[in-house]
């Protein structure tokens, strides 16, 4: 790893536990669109009682995001990762890359990150790269299409909503072809596991294996958030100890 992003590792929240006392992150809500259904993910905004993750009070613009970083940053100087997860998939929206552009031109010092579902990451890997993104974060929740197509409800492929066992394949082939074409520049890749029981639970050990051979820097499981509206409100939340 290059040694100036071994540096930066040491500031950053989602890889050092001693950095998550010490320093701020930030997430742009700049993406509402999104390019797959996963049975667990319903997408609201302006919900008061809402913190899961893809839930936002508003979508900015990329002007706005930066402003907002802006102001933040004059108030909380400890701010060092400025982060686009969504609420969409951020490769699916354009002013992704815009925001990361006016960010990263004011605030060179502050490291960006973005967090994926992997679709549509083979082809933007290099235009992340040149924009200055050095952190990507995958969420894979299977190496197994079997199990893969009962977690998406549908993937966009061509176009067109694919669906069942094409889906979850086209899905981990550009998920592979992301990651692989991240590591070849020399990007940090973390790979996001939602845990799902009875689903893919016993399939995270393989794959881990799976992207650790790809070159995946580490792996972060998240457990289900069982959500209302979604094919998998029913299921039963791991449990810490799980």
């Amino acid at each position: 790893m290059d040694q100036s992003l071994k540096s930066v590792l040491a500031e950053h929240p989602c890889y050092d536990e001693e950095a998550h006392r010490r320093f701020a992150r930030m997430h742009l809500p700049v993406a509402p669109r999104c390019n797959i259904q996963c049975n667990y993910c319903n997408r609201k905004y302006d919900c008061s009682n809402e913190s899961r993750p893809g839930v936002t009070s508003e979508v900015l613009t990329p002007q706005q995001a930066c402003d907002k970083v802006a102001f933040v940053y004059s108030q909380i100087p400890e701010l060092r990762v400025i982060g686009i997860a969504g609420p969409g998939d951020p490769m699916a929206n354009e002013a992704t890359f815009e925001t990361i552009r006016l960010v990263h031109e004011r605030f060179p010092e502050l490291t960006m990150c973005i967090s994926t579902n992997g679709l549509a990451l083979p082809g933007n890997a290099r235009r992340l790269y040149d924009l200055g993104v050095r952190f990507v974060t995958i969420t894979m929740n299977a190496c197994d299409p079997a199990i893969g197509e009962r977690i998406y409800s549908f993937v966009t492929k061509d176009g067109k909503a694919s669906k069942g066992r094409e889906a979850a394949e086209h899905l981990l082939e550009m998920q592979t072809r992301g990651l692989e074409e991240c590591v070849a520049l020399g990007m940090v890749v973390k790979i996001n596991i939602v845990m799902i029981p009875g689903i893919n639970d016993s399939h995270i050990p393989d794959l881990v294996r799976y992207v650790k051979s790809r070159g995946a820097y580490t792996v972060n499981i998240l457990p289900l958030i069982p959500v209302e509206g979604t094919a998998f409100e029913g299921l039963q939340a791991p449990t810490p100890e799980t």
